[in-house]
């Protein structure tokens, strides 16, 4: 899939998920999948980088 055909089917999925949805219902589902991505971009680097080392704060 191509970048804009790609980011086209994002909207229209964003589309049929928000239809008939309440504002609190799509603010819920928006979080949801926004931490959803933000979780799977750190496993994304953590993996990629030095893996099996202890993170230090």
């Amino acid at each position: 899939m191509k970048n804009c055909e790609f980011v086209t089917f994002i909207s229209i999925l964003a589309c049929s998920i928000a239809k008939n949805k309440t504002e609190d219902e799509i603010n819920i589902l928006s979080t949801f999948f926004t931490q959803l991505g933000d979780t799977l971009a750190t496993i994304s680097v953590l993996n990629s980088s030095n893996a099996n080392q202890d993170i230090k704060f």
